[in-house]
C-alpha cells in the first residue's frame, strides 16, 4: 500500500469515528441549553470563568455539588466547536474565560432569534429515539415515530400536554427566524394580499409577524384543535380549528411554512386542492415555504437539508424535495406556475399560482 492510499484509509477511519461520535455535539449542545451558559455569560455582559458560571447556574441549592470537572471537559467541546470562546487575560495560572460566538447567540433563551427551543427539541429522546428504528424501518416499512413511541407524532401530541408544548415551542422558534428572513426578503409578496390564511400554523406567532408589518392583513391562524386551543390572542388575527385534508378557510392567499414536508406527495396534492378551492383561481397564490434540496449544492444549508430530509423519516411521513419533486406535486395539484425565491434561511419561498 503506497502512502497516498495508506492516508486516504486512515481518513476513511477517522472519519467514520467522527460520524459515529457525532451525536455527542448534539448532546453538549442541549447540555449548554439546559444549564443555559449562554445566558449567564450574556447576562454578565462578557467572558466569565467556568467557577463563576457555576456559581450562577439556575434551579441549583448547592452551587459546591456541581461537579466543575465535568462542565470544563463539556466545554472544551463546546469551545472546539466554536459554540464558545475561549482565552486567558494574562499568562499564569489563572483560569480560562469563556465568552459568547456567533454561534452561541442562537442559545440565549430570552433571545427572540433564539433555536434553544428547537434544540431541546430534537434533542428529546422521545425524537432521538425513532432515530434507532431506521434500519427496521428500511426492511419492514412503517414509520419510525410510531415504532419508537407508540403513536403517530401528532396523535401523541394531542394526547400528551409536555410534548405538545415541546413541540410548540420549538416550532415557534424556528417560526420567529424564518419570517425574520420572509419579511426582509419578501417584501412584495404581501402587498396585495387583502385575507391570508396559515395553514398549520401553530399557535400563531409567524402570521403575528405578518400582521404586524402588514396591519391591512386579516390573518386567520388555522391547525389542529388541540394546537389552537393554547394560542395567544394576537391583534389582526383569528385562530381557526380543523383539519386541512378536510378544508380550508377561503382567503386571497395561502401560507405555509414547513407543513409540506412532514406529509407523502399523496398527502401534499390533497392539502394543495383544498388550497386551490380556499383562493380565487384568477388572483389567488398558495406561499410555501420549505426547503429545496439541493444534493450536490455547497449554499450555506445544502447539507443541512439532506439532514433534515432524514428527519422527516425519523418523525413524519414526508419528505423534504428538489424542485423537480416540487414541481411534480405542485403540477398534480392544479399549480401549473411556480416561482422559487431564495432567502437567509434554511427553507425557500415557493409562490404557487392556479393559472
Amino acid at each position: 500500500m503506497d502512502t497516498k492510499e495508506a492516508e486516504a484509509e486512515l481518513q476513511g477511519q477517522a472519519d467514520i469515528w467522527k460520524y459515529m461520535l457525532s451525536f455527542a455535539d448534539s448532546m453538549v449542545v442541549k447540555c449548554a441549553v439546559e444549564l443555559r451558559i449562554a445566558d449567564i455569560i450574556n447576562l454578565h455582559g462578557g467572558p466569565m470563568t467556568l467557577s463563576q458560571i457555576v456559581a450562577r447556574i439556575p434551579n441549583t441549592d448547592d452551587a459546591l455539588s456541581l461537579d466543575i470537572s465535568y462542565l470544563t471537559r463539556i466545554m472544551r467541546l463546546l469551545v472546539r466547536r466554536k459554540i464558545f470562546s475561549a482565552h486567558q487575560t494574562s499568562e499564569g495560572d489563572e483560569e480560562t474565560q469563556y465568552g459568547l460566538t456567533h454561534s452561541s447567540k442562537w442559545l440565549l433563551h430570552d433571545s427572540k432569534m433564539s433555536l434553544a427551543p428547537m434544540v431541546l427539541l430534537e434533542a428529546h429522546p422521545w425524537l432521538v429515539g425513532p432515530w434507532h428504528t431506521l434500519s427496521q424501518c428500511v426492511k419492514d416499512g412503517g414509520l419510525a415515530f410510531e415504532k419508537a413511541n407508540g403513536h403517530k407524532i401528532w396523535d401523541f401530541a394531542s394526547e400528551n400536554p409536555g410534548f405538545n408544548k415541546l413541540f410548540n415551542d420549538g416550532m415557534a422558534c424556528t417560526a420567529r427566524i424564518t419570517m425574520n428572513a420572509i419579511l426582509c426578503e419578501y417584501k412584495d409578496g404581501f402587498g396585495s394580499v387583502r385575507s391570508l390564511v396559515d395553514v398549520g400554523g401553530g399557535t400563531g406567532s409567524g402570521l403575528a409577524e405578518i400582521v404586524k408589518s402588514y396591519p391591512h392583513i386579516k390573518g386567520i391562524n388555522f391547525d389542529l384543535p388541540h394546537v389552537v386551543a393554547t394560542a395567544p390572542i394576537y391583534d389582526g388575527l383569528t385562530h381557526v380549528g380543523g383539519d386541512m385534508f378536510q378544508a380550508i378557510p377561503n382567503a386571497d392567499a395561502v401560507f405555509m411554512k414547513w407543513i409540506m414536508h412532514d406529509w407523502s406527495d399523496q398527502s401534499c396534492v390533497q392539502i394543495l386542492k383544498n388550497c386551490r378551492k380556499a383562493i380565487s383561481k384568477e388572483t389567488g397564490k398558495v406561499i410555501i415555504v420549505e426547503t429545496v434540496l439541493e444534493p450536490e449544492g455547497n449554499d450555506l444549508f445544502d447539507d443541512t437539508g439532506l439532514v433534515f430530509d432524514l428527519v422527516m423519516i425519523a418523525h413524519t411521513n414526508g419528505k423534504e424535495r428538489t424542485e423537480l419533486e416540487w414541481k411534480k406535486v405542485l403540477e398534480g395539484a392544479g399549480f401549473p406556475r411556480y416561482n422559487i425565491i431564495k432567502i437567509p434561511a434554511l427553507q425557500s419561498i415557493i409562490e404557487a399560482y392556479p393559472k
